[in-house]
Protein backbone atom coordinates (compact mmCIF):
# COMPACT_ATOMS: atom_id res chain seq x y z
CA UNK A 1 0.00 0.00 0.00
CA UNK A 2 1.00 3.62 -0.49
CA UNK A 3 2.33 4.88 2.85
CA UNK A 4 3.91 8.20 1.84
CA UNK A 5 3.89 10.61 -1.10
CA UNK A 6 6.43 13.43 -1.34
CA UNK A 7 6.19 16.06 -4.09
CA UNK A 8 8.58 18.95 -4.68
CA UNK A 9 8.52 21.62 -7.41
CA UNK A 10 5.73 20.15 -9.53
CA UNK A 11 3.06 22.22 -11.31
CA UNK A 12 1.39 24.33 -8.55
CA UNK A 13 3.03 22.32 -5.76
CA UNK A 14 6.07 23.84 -4.10
CA UNK A 15 6.47 21.01 -1.61
CA UNK A 16 4.17 18.62 0.22
CA UNK A 17 4.54 15.40 2.14
CA UNK A 18 1.55 13.10 2.71
CA UNK A 19 1.53 10.02 4.95
CA UNK A 20 -1.26 7.47 4.48
CA UNK A 21 -2.01 5.23 7.45
CA UNK A 22 -5.53 3.94 6.85
CA UNK A 23 -6.96 1.63 4.21
CA UNK A 24 -9.71 4.13 3.31
CA UNK A 25 -8.66 7.74 2.68
CA UNK A 26 -10.39 10.59 0.89
CA UNK A 27 -8.98 13.74 -0.66
CA UNK A 28 -11.29 16.74 -1.00
CA UNK A 29 -10.95 20.38 -1.95
CA UNK A 30 -12.45 23.10 -4.06
CA UNK A 31 -12.44 22.79 -7.83
CA UNK A 32 -9.03 23.90 -9.09
CA UNK A 33 -7.35 23.47 -5.72
CA UNK A 34 -4.95 20.90 -7.13
CA UNK A 35 -6.43 17.45 -6.47
CA UNK A 36 -5.77 16.33 -10.03
CA UNK A 37 -2.24 17.73 -9.80
CA UNK A 38 -1.47 15.36 -6.93
CA UNK A 39 -2.84 12.50 -8.99
CA UNK A 40 -0.66 13.59 -11.92
CA UNK A 41 2.43 13.62 -9.71
CA UNK A 42 1.59 10.12 -8.51
CA UNK A 43 1.24 9.06 -12.13
CA UNK A 44 4.84 10.13 -12.82
CA UNK A 45 6.30 7.72 -10.27
CA UNK A 46 4.06 5.05 -11.76
CA UNK A 47 5.74 5.42 -15.14
CA UNK A 48 3.83 8.12 -17.02
CA UNK A 49 5.84 10.38 -19.33
CA UNK A 50 6.80 13.84 -18.13
CA UNK A 51 5.66 15.83 -21.18
CA UNK A 52 5.36 19.64 -21.03
CA UNK A 53 6.06 19.67 -17.30
CA UNK A 54 5.71 23.07 -15.60
CA UNK A 55 8.07 23.74 -12.67
CA UNK A 56 7.26 26.47 -10.10
CA UNK A 57 11.00 27.04 -9.66
CA UNK A 58 12.55 26.77 -13.14
CA UNK A 59 16.05 26.56 -11.61
CA UNK A 60 15.34 23.47 -9.47
CA UNK A 61 14.52 19.91 -10.36
CA UNK A 62 11.20 18.24 -9.68
CA UNK A 63 11.24 15.34 -7.21
CA UNK A 64 8.39 12.94 -6.62
CA UNK A 65 8.85 10.05 -4.22
CA UNK A 66 6.45 7.37 -3.08
CA UNK A 67 6.87 4.78 -0.36
CA UNK A 68 4.97 1.51 -0.72
CA UNK A 69 4.56 -1.32 1.74
CA UNK A 70 5.03 -4.33 -0.56
CA UNK A 71 5.23 -7.00 2.10
CA UNK A 72 3.04 -10.09 1.50
CA UNK A 73 2.32 -9.20 -2.14
CA UNK A 74 4.63 -11.82 -3.71
CA UNK A 75 6.78 -9.21 -5.48
CA UNK A 76 10.18 -10.71 -4.61
CA UNK A 77 10.46 -12.47 -8.03
CA UNK A 78 10.06 -9.13 -9.84
CA UNK A 79 12.90 -7.58 -7.85
CA UNK A 80 15.11 -10.63 -8.39
CA UNK A 81 14.46 -10.77 -12.14
CA UNK A 82 15.03 -7.01 -12.45
CA UNK A 83 18.25 -7.17 -10.38
CA UNK A 84 16.81 -4.80 -7.78
CA UNK A 85 17.15 -4.84 -4.00
CA UNK A 86 13.97 -6.07 -2.33
CA UNK A 87 12.79 -4.23 0.76
CA UNK A 88 9.49 -4.56 2.62
CA UNK A 89 9.06 -0.82 2.04
CA UNK A 90 9.76 0.01 -1.60
CA UNK A 91 10.74 3.59 -2.45
CA UNK A 92 10.08 4.84 -5.97
CA UNK A 93 11.55 8.20 -6.95
CA UNK A 94 11.29 10.27 -10.10
CA UNK A 95 13.49 13.28 -10.78
CA UNK A 96 12.96 15.73 -13.65
CA UNK A 97 15.48 18.48 -14.39
CA UNK A 98 14.55 21.98 -15.62
CA UNK A 99 15.87 20.85 -19.03
CA UNK A 100 13.26 18.08 -19.09
CA UNK A 101 15.61 15.15 -18.46
CA UNK A 102 14.02 12.43 -16.39
CA UNK A 103 15.48 9.78 -14.11
CA UNK A 104 13.67 7.05 -12.19
CA UNK A 105 14.80 4.97 -9.22
CA UNK A 106 13.49 1.93 -7.37
CA UNK A 107 15.14 1.58 -3.96
CA UNK A 108 17.87 3.99 -5.16
CA UNK A 109 18.69 1.86 -8.22
CA UNK A 110 18.24 3.63 -11.59
CA UNK A 111 15.54 2.01 -13.75
CA UNK A 112 13.84 2.75 -17.06
CA UNK A 113 10.17 3.64 -17.48
CA UNK A 114 9.31 0.14 -18.68
CA UNK A 115 10.52 -1.36 -15.38
CA UNK A 116 8.74 1.41 -13.48
CA UNK A 117 5.44 0.72 -15.24
CA UNK A 118 5.79 -3.03 -14.68
CA UNK A 119 6.18 -2.55 -10.94
CA UNK A 120 3.49 0.15 -10.82
CA UNK A 121 1.06 -2.23 -12.51
CA UNK A 122 1.45 -4.50 -9.51
CA UNK A 123 1.12 -1.75 -6.90
CA UNK A 124 -1.57 0.74 -7.85
CA UNK A 125 -4.74 0.87 -9.92
CA UNK A 126 -5.72 4.47 -10.71
CA UNK A 127 -9.37 4.61 -11.64
CA UNK A 128 -10.33 7.74 -13.54
CA UNK A 129 -12.96 8.84 -16.04
CA UNK A 130 -10.66 7.52 -18.77
CA UNK A 131 -10.66 4.06 -17.20
CA UNK A 132 -14.45 4.13 -17.01
CA UNK A 133 -14.40 4.34 -20.79
CA UNK A 134 -12.25 1.19 -20.79
CA UNK A 135 -15.28 -0.62 -19.40
CA UNK A 136 -16.67 -0.57 -22.95
CA UNK A 137 -13.66 -2.42 -24.36
CA UNK A 138 -13.75 -6.18 -24.81
CA UNK A 139 -10.19 -6.70 -23.56
CA UNK A 140 -10.98 -5.02 -20.23
CA UNK A 141 -14.21 -6.97 -19.87
CA UNK A 142 -12.31 -10.20 -20.47
CA UNK A 143 -9.77 -9.26 -17.81
CA UNK A 144 -12.65 -8.79 -15.36
CA UNK A 145 -13.86 -12.35 -15.95
CA UNK A 146 -10.33 -13.68 -15.52
CA UNK A 147 -9.78 -11.70 -12.33
CA UNK A 148 -12.96 -13.04 -10.71
CA UNK A 149 -12.26 -16.58 -11.96
CA UNK A 150 -8.71 -16.50 -10.64
CA UNK A 151 -7.33 -17.18 -14.13
CA UNK A 152 -4.15 -15.15 -13.73
CA UNK A 153 -1.69 -18.13 -13.76
CA UNK A 154 -3.61 -19.90 -16.55
CA UNK A 155 -3.91 -16.74 -18.62
CA UNK A 156 -0.24 -15.92 -18.08
CA UNK A 157 0.76 -19.40 -19.30
CA UNK A 158 -1.48 -19.01 -22.34
CA UNK A 159 -0.15 -15.54 -23.26
CA UNK A 160 3.47 -16.64 -22.86
CA UNK A 161 2.96 -19.74 -25.02
CA UNK A 162 0.92 -17.70 -27.53
CA UNK A 163 3.86 -15.31 -27.97
CA UNK A 164 6.26 -18.23 -28.39
CA UNK A 165 3.97 -19.84 -30.97
CA UNK A 166 3.62 -16.59 -32.92
CA UNK A 167 7.40 -16.21 -32.98
CA UNK A 168 7.83 -19.82 -34.11
CA UNK A 169 5.25 -19.40 -36.85
CA UNK A 170 7.01 -16.26 -38.10
CA UNK A 171 10.34 -18.09 -37.99
CA UNK A 172 8.84 -21.03 -39.90
CA UNK A 173 7.46 -18.74 -42.60
CA UNK A 174 10.88 -17.11 -42.97
CA UNK A 175 12.66 -20.49 -43.09
CA UNK A 176 10.24 -21.81 -45.70
CA UNK A 177 10.77 -18.72 -47.85
CA UNK A 178 14.54 -19.02 -47.57
CA UNK A 179 14.37 -22.76 -48.21
CA UNK A 180 12.22 -22.24 -51.28
CA UNK A 181 14.79 -19.85 -52.69
CA UNK A 182 17.61 -22.23 -51.75
CA UNK A 183 15.86 -25.19 -53.36
CA UNK A 184 15.38 -23.22 -56.56
CA UNK A 185 19.16 -22.84 -56.69
CA UNK A 186 20.09 -26.22 -55.25
CA UNK A 187 19.84 -28.10 -58.58
CA UNK A 188 22.20 -25.61 -60.18
CA UNK A 189 24.64 -25.79 -57.26
CA UNK A 190 24.42 -29.59 -57.27
CA UNK A 191 25.39 -29.53 -60.96
CA UNK A 192 28.33 -27.22 -60.23
CA UNK A 193 29.45 -29.44 -57.37
CA UNK A 194 29.27 -32.59 -59.49
CA UNK A 195 31.18 -30.87 -62.29
CA UNK A 196 33.97 -29.88 -59.92
CA UNK A 197 34.08 -33.33 -58.35
CA UNK A 198 34.30 -34.95 -61.79
CA UNK A 199 37.24 -32.69 -62.59
CA UNK A 200 39.16 -34.25 -59.70
CA UNK A 201 41.12 -31.12 -58.99
CA UNK A 202 44.42 -31.40 -57.10
CA UNK A 203 46.36 -28.60 -55.44
CA UNK A 204 49.48 -27.71 -57.47
CA UNK A 205 48.24 -29.65 -60.49
CA UNK A 206 47.93 -26.62 -62.75
CA UNK A 207 51.56 -25.51 -62.33
CA UNK A 208 52.82 -29.06 -62.99
CA UNK A 209 50.69 -29.41 -66.13
CA UNK A 210 51.70 -26.03 -67.49
CA UNK A 211 55.39 -26.91 -66.96
CA UNK A 212 54.91 -30.30 -68.65
CA UNK A 213 53.12 -28.73 -71.59
CA UNK A 214 55.97 -26.28 -72.07
CA UNK A 215 58.51 -29.12 -72.13
CA UNK A 216 56.44 -31.25 -74.54
CA UNK A 217 55.87 -28.31 -76.84
CA UNK A 218 59.65 -27.59 -77.12
CA UNK A 219 60.97 -31.16 -76.77
CA UNK A 220 63.11 -31.04 -79.95
CA UNK A 221 64.74 -27.74 -79.02
CA UNK A 222 65.43 -28.98 -75.48
CA UNK A 223 66.87 -32.28 -76.67
CA UNK A 224 69.12 -30.52 -79.25
CA UNK A 225 70.46 -28.15 -76.61
CA UNK A 226 71.16 -30.99 -74.20
CA UNK A 227 72.94 -33.00 -76.96
CA UNK A 228 75.15 -30.02 -77.74
CA UNK A 229 75.97 -29.51 -74.06
CA UNK A 230 76.88 -33.20 -73.66
CA UNK A 231 79.16 -33.05 -76.67
CA UNK A 232 81.00 -30.00 -75.41
CA UNK A 233 81.47 -31.62 -72.02
CA UNK A 234 82.84 -35.01 -73.01
CA UNK A 235 81.76 -36.41 -76.41
CA UNK A 236 83.75 -34.24 -78.83
CA UNK A 237 87.47 -34.65 -79.44
CA UNK A 238 88.36 -31.31 -77.95
CA UNK A 239 85.88 -31.43 -75.04
CA UNK A 240 85.91 -29.60 -71.74
CA UNK A 241 86.55 -32.62 -69.51
CA UNK A 242 89.57 -33.75 -71.54
CA UNK A 243 91.04 -30.24 -71.37
CA UNK A 244 90.30 -30.12 -67.63
CA UNK A 245 92.15 -33.40 -67.14
CA UNK A 246 95.17 -31.87 -68.84
CA UNK A 247 94.96 -28.89 -66.50
CA UNK A 248 94.79 -31.22 -63.51
CA UNK A 249 97.90 -33.11 -64.70
CA UNK A 250 99.83 -29.87 -65.14
CA UNK A 251 98.86 -28.60 -61.71
CA UNK A 252 99.71 -31.96 -60.16
CA UNK A 253 103.33 -31.57 -61.39
CA UNK A 254 103.45 -28.04 -60.03
CA UNK A 255 102.24 -29.16 -56.65
CA UNK A 256 105.27 -31.42 -56.25
CA UNK A 257 107.46 -28.32 -56.12
CA UNK A 258 105.06 -25.66 -54.84
CA UNK A 259 102.94 -26.68 -51.89
CA UNK A 260 100.98 -23.42 -52.07
CA UNK A 261 99.17 -24.68 -55.20
CA UNK A 262 97.72 -27.78 -53.50
CA UNK A 263 94.50 -25.99 -52.73
CA UNK A 264 94.10 -24.98 -56.36
CA UNK A 265 94.59 -28.58 -57.38
CA UNK A 266 91.89 -29.70 -54.97
CA UNK A 267 89.49 -27.12 -56.38
CA UNK A 268 90.24 -28.25 -59.94
CA UNK A 269 89.63 -31.88 -58.97
CA UNK A 270 86.28 -30.86 -57.38
CA UNK A 271 85.29 -28.99 -60.54
CA UNK A 272 86.18 -32.04 -62.57
CA UNK A 273 83.97 -34.29 -60.45
CA UNK A 274 81.10 -31.75 -60.59
CA UNK A 275 81.34 -31.41 -64.39
CA UNK A 276 81.36 -35.18 -64.82
CA UNK A 277 78.17 -35.36 -62.65
CA UNK A 278 76.58 -32.56 -64.65
CA UNK A 279 77.39 -34.31 -67.92
CA UNK A 280 75.85 -37.54 -66.61
CA UNK A 281 72.71 -35.72 -65.39
CA UNK A 282 72.34 -33.94 -68.74
CA UNK A 283 72.40 -37.31 -70.49
CA UNK A 284 69.73 -38.62 -68.10
CA UNK A 285 67.52 -35.56 -68.69
CA UNK A 286 68.05 -35.92 -72.42
CA UNK A 287 67.03 -39.58 -72.26
CA UNK A 288 63.78 -38.55 -70.49
CA UNK A 289 62.79 -35.98 -73.07
CA UNK A 290 60.44 -37.43 -75.65
CA UNK A 291 58.70 -35.83 -78.54
CA UNK A 292 55.16 -37.04 -77.59
CA UNK A 293 52.32 -35.22 -79.43
CA UNK A 294 49.71 -37.51 -77.89
CA UNK A 295 50.78 -36.65 -74.33
CA UNK A 296 50.86 -32.97 -75.26
CA UNK A 297 47.26 -33.27 -76.43
CA UNK A 298 46.30 -34.95 -73.14
CA UNK A 299 47.99 -32.23 -71.07
CA UNK A 300 46.40 -29.43 -73.10
CA UNK A 301 43.00 -31.08 -72.80
CA UNK A 302 43.36 -31.29 -69.01
CA UNK A 303 44.50 -27.65 -68.81
CA UNK A 304 41.55 -26.70 -71.00
CA UNK A 305 39.15 -28.20 -68.45
CA UNK A 306 40.87 -26.32 -65.63
CA UNK A 307 40.90 -23.01 -67.56
CA UNK A 308 37.23 -23.41 -68.47
CA UNK A 309 36.24 -24.00 -64.82
CA UNK A 310 38.32 -21.02 -63.71
CA UNK A 311 36.60 -18.78 -66.22
CA UNK A 312 33.18 -20.13 -65.22
CA UNK A 313 33.76 -19.45 -61.54
CA UNK A 314 35.74 -16.27 -62.13
CA UNK A 315 38.91 -17.40 -60.35
CA UNK A 316 42.56 -17.60 -61.45
CA UNK A 317 44.09 -20.58 -59.65
CA UNK A 318 43.22 -24.19 -59.04
CA UNK A 319 43.36 -23.53 -55.28
CA UNK A 320 40.60 -20.95 -55.69
CA UNK A 321 38.57 -23.54 -57.63
CA UNK A 322 38.95 -26.04 -54.79
CA UNK A 323 37.81 -23.36 -52.29
CA UNK A 324 34.83 -22.59 -54.53
CA UNK A 325 33.95 -26.30 -54.53
CA UNK A 326 33.97 -26.29 -50.72
CA UNK A 327 31.71 -23.20 -50.64
CA UNK A 328 29.20 -24.85 -52.97
CA UNK A 329 29.18 -28.02 -50.84
CA UNK A 330 28.60 -25.88 -47.73
CA UNK A 331 25.69 -24.15 -49.40
CA UNK A 332 24.13 -27.47 -50.34
CA UNK A 333 24.65 -28.71 -46.77
CA UNK A 334 22.92 -25.60 -45.40
CA UNK A 335 19.92 -26.30 -47.60
CA UNK A 336 19.69 -29.81 -46.18
CA UNK A 337 20.17 -28.44 -42.65
CA UNK A 338 17.45 -25.86 -43.24
CA UNK A 339 15.02 -28.55 -44.32
CA UNK A 340 15.80 -30.52 -41.14
CA UNK A 341 15.33 -27.34 -39.10
CA UNK A 342 11.94 -26.80 -40.72
CA UNK A 343 10.89 -30.35 -39.85
CA UNK A 344 11.93 -29.90 -36.20
CA UNK A 345 10.26 -26.50 -35.95
CA UNK A 346 7.04 -27.91 -37.42
CA UNK A 347 7.09 -30.58 -34.71
CA UNK A 348 7.58 -27.95 -31.99
CA UNK A 349 4.76 -25.83 -33.42
CA UNK A 350 2.50 -28.87 -33.47
CA UNK A 351 3.27 -29.62 -29.81
CA UNK A 352 2.82 -25.98 -28.73
CA UNK A 353 -0.39 -25.66 -30.74
CA UNK A 354 -1.87 -28.66 -28.91
CA UNK A 355 -0.76 -27.27 -25.56
CA UNK A 356 -2.10 -23.80 -26.37
CA UNK A 357 -5.41 -25.30 -27.40
CA UNK A 358 -5.65 -27.04 -24.04
CA UNK A 359 -4.90 -23.80 -22.19
CA UNK A 360 -7.41 -21.87 -24.32
CA UNK A 361 -10.12 -24.43 -23.72
CA UNK A 362 -9.41 -24.35 -19.98
CA UNK A 363 -9.71 -20.54 -20.03
CA UNK A 364 -13.00 -20.72 -21.90
CA UNK A 365 -14.41 -23.29 -19.48
CA UNK A 366 -13.36 -21.21 -16.47
CA UNK A 367 -14.86 -18.04 -17.94
CA UNK A 368 -18.16 -19.70 -18.77
CA UNK A 369 -18.34 -21.09 -15.26
CA UNK A 370 -17.81 -17.69 -13.62
CA UNK A 371 -20.25 -15.71 -15.80
CA UNK A 372 -23.38 -16.41 -13.66
CA UNK A 373 -21.56 -15.19 -10.54
CA UNK A 374 -20.34 -12.01 -12.28
CA UNK A 375 -23.81 -11.26 -13.61
CA UNK A 376 -25.39 -11.84 -10.19
CA UNK A 377 -22.89 -9.78 -8.17
CA UNK A 378 -22.74 -6.85 -10.60
CA UNK A 379 -26.53 -6.74 -10.89
CA UNK A 380 -26.94 -6.83 -7.11
CA UNK A 381 -24.54 -3.91 -6.67
CA UNK A 382 -25.95 -1.70 -9.43
CA UNK A 383 -29.48 -2.21 -8.07
CA UNK A 384 -28.12 -1.15 -4.70
CA UNK A 385 -26.75 1.94 -6.43
CA UNK A 386 -30.21 3.03 -7.57
CA UNK A 387 -30.66 1.25 -10.89
CA UNK A 388 -33.57 -0.94 -9.77
CA UNK A 389 -34.79 -1.79 -13.27
CA UNK A 390 -31.34 -2.44 -14.70
CA UNK A 391 -30.32 -5.71 -16.27
CA UNK A 392 -26.80 -6.91 -16.87
CA UNK A 393 -25.46 -9.85 -18.84
CA UNK A 394 -22.17 -11.25 -20.12
CA UNK A 395 -21.96 -12.64 -23.65
CA UNK A 396 -19.00 -14.86 -24.46
CA UNK A 397 -18.17 -15.81 -28.03
CA UNK A 398 -15.44 -18.30 -28.87
CA UNK A 399 -13.49 -18.21 -32.11
CA UNK A 400 -11.93 -21.07 -34.02
CA UNK A 401 -8.50 -19.48 -34.03
CA UNK A 402 -6.14 -18.42 -31.29
CA UNK A 403 -6.53 -14.89 -29.92
CA UNK A 404 -4.07 -13.14 -27.65
CA UNK A 405 -6.01 -14.02 -24.48
CA UNK A 406 -7.57 -17.31 -25.51
CA UNK A 407 -10.37 -18.23 -27.89
CA UNK A 408 -12.88 -15.79 -26.45
CA UNK A 409 -14.31 -12.36 -27.04
CA UNK A 410 -16.60 -10.95 -24.36
CA UNK A 411 -19.30 -8.33 -24.43
CA UNK A 412 -20.96 -6.83 -21.36
CA UNK A 413 -24.64 -6.25 -22.12
CA UNK A 414 -26.69 -3.70 -20.19
CA UNK A 415 -29.90 -1.74 -20.04
CA UNK A 416 -31.09 0.49 -17.25
CA UNK A 417 -34.71 0.70 -18.40
CA UNK A 418 -37.50 -1.74 -17.70
CA UNK A 419 -38.62 -3.72 -20.72
CA UNK A 420 -35.68 -2.72 -22.92
CA UNK A 421 -33.39 -5.32 -24.45
CA UNK A 422 -29.79 -5.80 -23.44
CA UNK A 423 -27.25 -4.05 -25.64
CA UNK A 424 -23.59 -3.06 -25.75
CA UNK A 425 -22.55 -0.58 -23.05
CA UNK A 426 -21.43 2.03 -25.57
CA UNK A 427 -24.95 2.11 -27.03
CA UNK A 428 -27.12 2.23 -23.92
CA UNK A 429 -25.13 3.35 -20.83
CA UNK A 430 -24.77 7.00 -19.78
CA UNK A 431 -21.68 8.39 -18.07
CA UNK A 432 -23.23 8.07 -14.62
CA UNK A 433 -24.40 4.54 -15.33
CA UNK A 434 -20.94 3.59 -16.55
CA UNK A 435 -19.40 4.98 -13.35
CA UNK A 436 -21.72 2.89 -11.20
CA UNK A 437 -21.13 -0.18 -13.34
CA UNK A 438 -17.38 0.28 -13.00
CA UNK A 439 -17.67 0.67 -9.25
CA UNK A 440 -19.70 -2.53 -9.07
CA UNK A 441 -17.06 -4.36 -11.10
CA UNK A 442 -14.16 -2.91 -9.08
CA UNK A 443 -15.93 -3.98 -5.93
CA UNK A 444 -16.34 -7.48 -7.30
CA UNK A 445 -12.74 -7.95 -8.39
CA UNK A 446 -11.25 -6.32 -5.27
CA UNK A 447 -11.69 -9.61 -3.42
CA UNK A 448 -9.54 -11.45 -5.96
CA UNK A 449 -7.24 -8.65 -7.08
CA UNK A 450 -3.76 -8.78 -5.53
CA UNK A 451 -3.14 -5.05 -6.05
CA UNK A 452 -2.31 -3.28 -2.77
CA UNK A 453 -3.89 0.07 -3.69
CA UNK A 454 -6.74 1.46 -5.78
CA UNK A 455 -7.26 5.19 -6.30
CA UNK A 456 -10.63 6.51 -7.47
CA UNK A 457 -10.86 9.83 -9.25
CA UNK A 458 -14.34 11.03 -10.32
CA UNK A 459 -16.02 7.76 -9.35
CA UNK A 460 -18.91 9.84 -8.02
CA UNK A 461 -19.85 11.56 -11.32
CA UNK A 462 -23.63 11.66 -11.66
CA UNK A 463 -24.17 10.36 -8.12
CA UNK A 464 -25.80 12.12 -5.19
CA UNK A 465 -28.12 11.67 -2.26
CA UNK A 466 -28.80 8.21 -0.90
CA UNK A 467 -26.84 6.59 -3.73
CA UNK A 468 -23.73 8.50 -2.67
CA UNK A 469 -23.98 6.91 0.75
CA UNK A 470 -24.26 3.47 -0.78
CA UNK A 471 -21.20 4.19 -2.92
CA UNK A 472 -19.39 5.10 0.28
CA UNK A 473 -20.38 1.80 1.88
CA UNK A 474 -19.10 -0.11 -1.14
CA UNK A 475 -15.79 1.75 -1.06
CA UNK A 476 -15.44 1.13 2.65
CA UNK A 477 -16.10 -2.58 2.12
CA UNK A 478 -13.46 -2.65 -0.61
CA UNK A 479 -10.98 -1.06 1.80
CA UNK A 480 -11.18 -4.19 3.95
CA UNK A 481 -9.36 -6.02 1.14
CA UNK A 482 -7.03 -3.28 -0.10
CA UNK A 483 -6.05 0.35 0.33
CA UNK A 484 -8.67 2.67 -1.17
CA UNK A 485 -7.92 6.35 -1.84
CA UNK A 486 -10.79 8.44 -3.22
CA UNK A 487 -10.76 11.95 -4.66
CA UNK A 488 -14.35 13.06 -4.13
CA UNK A 489 -16.72 16.00 -3.86
CA UNK A 490 -19.44 14.03 -2.07
CA UNK A 491 -19.78 14.51 1.72
CA UNK A 492 -21.39 11.06 2.12
CA UNK A 493 -18.20 9.39 0.82
CA UNK A 494 -15.86 11.73 2.69
CA UNK A 495 -17.68 10.98 5.94
CA UNK A 496 -17.00 7.26 5.74
CA UNK A 497 -13.24 7.39 5.28
CA UNK A 498 -10.67 6.60 7.95
CA UNK A 499 -8.47 9.52 6.88
CA UNK A 500 -9.44 12.82 5.33
CA UNK A 501 -7.04 15.07 3.41
CA UNK A 502 -7.87 18.55 2.15
CA UNK A 503 -6.20 20.15 -0.86
CA UNK A 504 -6.13 23.94 -0.75
CA UNK A 505 -4.34 26.91 -2.28
CA UNK A 506 -1.93 29.28 -0.58
CA UNK A 507 -0.25 32.48 -1.74
CA UNK A 508 3.41 33.03 -1.05
CA UNK A 509 5.71 35.74 -2.41
CA UNK A 510 3.17 36.72 -5.03
CA UNK A 511 2.69 33.16 -6.26
CA UNK A 512 -0.11 30.64 -5.80
CA UNK A 513 0.66 27.09 -4.68
CA UNK A 514 -1.35 23.98 -3.91
CA UNK A 515 -0.91 22.26 -0.60
CA UNK A 516 -2.54 19.46 1.37
CA UNK A 517 -3.12 18.65 5.00
CA UNK A 518 -4.61 15.83 7.01
CA UNK A 519 -7.75 16.99 8.81
CA UNK A 520 -8.45 16.37 12.46
CA UNK A 521 -11.96 15.61 13.70
CA UNK A 522 -13.05 19.24 14.01
CA UNK A 523 -11.55 20.18 10.66
CA UNK A 524 -13.36 17.23 9.08
CA UNK A 525 -16.65 18.58 10.37
CA UNK A 526 -15.84 21.99 8.85
CA UNK A 527 -14.83 20.49 5.49
CA UNK A 528 -17.83 18.17 5.19
CA UNK A 529 -20.22 20.94 6.25
CA UNK A 530 -18.72 23.12 3.53
CA UNK A 531 -19.18 20.31 1.03
CA UNK A 532 -22.84 20.02 2.06
CA UNK A 533 -23.87 23.66 2.05
CA UNK A 534 -20.91 25.78 1.06
CA UNK A 535 -20.86 27.27 4.57
CA UNK A 536 -18.91 25.55 7.34
CA UNK A 537 -20.75 27.56 10.01
CA UNK A 538 -24.28 26.54 9.01
CA UNK A 539 -25.68 24.60 11.97
CA UNK A 540 -27.73 22.11 9.97
CA UNK A 541 -24.78 21.33 7.72
CA UNK A 542 -22.52 20.82 10.73
CA UNK A 543 -25.01 18.51 12.36
CA UNK A 544 -25.28 16.50 9.16
CA UNK A 545 -21.48 16.38 8.90
CA UNK A 546 -21.22 15.07 12.47
CA UNK A 547 -23.87 12.46 11.72
CA UNK A 548 -21.97 11.30 8.66
CA UNK A 549 -18.77 11.01 10.67
CA UNK A 550 -20.48 8.92 13.33
CA UNK A 551 -20.98 6.20 10.72
CA UNK A 552 -17.23 5.63 10.36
Amino acid sequence: MLTRLYISNYALIKELDIAFKQNFSVITGETGAGKSIILGALGLILGQRADNLSLPDPESKCIIEGSFDVNNYELEPFFTESDLDYEAVCIIRREITPQGKSRAFINDTPVNLTQLRELAGRLVDIHSQHQTLLLQESAFQLSVLDAVAGNKPLRSDYIQLYKVLRQQQAMLAELRERNEAARAESDYYAFLSEELYQAGLQAGEQDALENEAEVLLHAMEIKAGLFQATGLLHNEDDNILRRLNEVNAAMNNVTRYHSGTAELLQRLQAVNIELQDIAQTIEQVSDQIRHDPQRLDEVNERLGIIYQLQQKHRVHTIEELILRQQEIDQRLAETTSMENEIIELEKEIGTNTSRLKQLGEALTASRKKIIPLVEKEVLTTIKLLGMKDARFGVELKSSDGFLRNGFDEVSFRFNANLGSSLNELSKVASGGELSRLMLAIKSLISTSNLLPTIIFDEIDIGISGDIAGKVGHILKKMSQQMQVIVITHLPQIAGMSGEHFQVYKIQEAGKTYSSIKKLNDEERVDEIATMISGDADMRAARETAKALLQNI
